[in-house]
């Protein structure tokens, strides 16, 4: 698949792929990135300004922890509307797989 293809596939579904990872449990931007790049191929750079884009959007709260010998950590934790957004998109998202899989069908 010609990788501008991909790309923007990957960005259509990266805030349902952060609010899933948020959804098991808090997290800082580096874990998270290093995450989706393991899981989905998006890099470092996509992520913070999508994580500021959510919490501007109030679907990601912030926190700061100490780490010893380093700067304190920013995890980003999912709020209530987060909640919400990731059922909705979640929804939004099978129904979609389900038409795409439909209009594919056992097409090479």
């Amino acid at each position: 698949m010609p990788e501008n293809i991909q790309t923007q596939l990957r960005k259509g579904v990266l805030e349902l792929c952060v609010l899933t990872l948020l959804a098991k449990a808090d997290a800082y931007g580096y874990e998270i990135a290093s995450r989706l790049a393991e899981e989905v191929g998006m890099g470092e750079g996509t992520i913070y300004p999508l994580m500021r884009r959510m919490q501007d959007d109030g679907l990601v709260s912030t926190y700061l922890v100490d780490v010893p010998s380093s700067p304190p950590r920013r995890y980003y934790k999912m709020t209530k509307a987060g909640r919400e957004a990731l059922t909705t998109q979640r929804r939004a998202w099978k129904s979609f797989m389900v038409s795409i899989e439909k209009l594919l069908g056992d097409a090479p």
